[in-house]
């Protein structure tokens, strides 16, 4: 009897720290503009060992409210790429925007130098959902590229792992009370036409 609450106490505990999780950070994929969204912290991308970050903006939304990783509608963007290293801007670089899933490009900038360190471009982004921003070096007849995912318009829907992890949850839960109320597991095996 000990034994099977004991059982039952850690699978309350295990329930409830499932449940807690579900509603963490940790599991929610790519945050909004946060320090931790690329090398280094921040928006950033990295080729070799030189930094150029990213930031959109949606002026006609949200004034000068700057995003990296989770930019809330779809629309007119403002995107920038700050060289962050002063050598970058001595060398040829290229820019795009493509749509994870296709690969379609959306936007593209023929390669060149950029003398001030910073390119920056408004872009019409009509769909929802994952995007990459991806810069290329071009060096010695080479190409060395950095990508960043970022994602346009929320979605209002729950994210799979999270459903899977409130699921589990319930399930939890449930086992607890058909375990632990006979009435509950009276009713639940009528239900389901169980013996008792």
């Amino acid at each position: 009897m000990q034994t099977t609450r004991s059982f039952k106490q850690c699978l309350l505990a295990l329930s409830a720290f499932i449940l807690a999780l579900s509603a963490s950070p940790v599991i929610q994929a790519d945050g909004g503009g946060g320090p931790s969204s690329g090398p280094g912290g921040g928006c950033r991308l990295q080729i070799d060992s030189y930094l150029i970050s990213f930031t959109a903006y949606q002026p006609q939304l949200t004034g000068t409210s700057p995003y990296c990783v989770e930019i809330p509608e779809t629309g007119k963007i403002s995107i920038v790429f700050d060289l962050e290293t002063k050598e970058l801007r001595d060398k040829t670089l290229e820019f795009e925007i493509t749509k994870e899933k296709g690969g379609a490009r959306i936007f593209y900038q023929a390669p060149e130098k950029f003398p001030t360190g910073v390119f920056n471009r408004t872009i019409d982004i009509t769909e929802p959902g994952d995007y990459f921003a991806r810069v290329s070096l071009l060096e010695d007849g080479k190409k060395h590229d950095a990508q960043l995912k970022f994602h346009v318009a929320e979605t209002h829907g729950i994210p799979l792992d999270m459903a899977f992890l409130i699921a589990l949850g319930l399930l939890v839960v449930g086992y607890f009370l058909y375990e632990s109320n006979p009435a509950f597991k009276a009713r639940f095996n009528r239900i389901i036409g169980k013996e008792n």
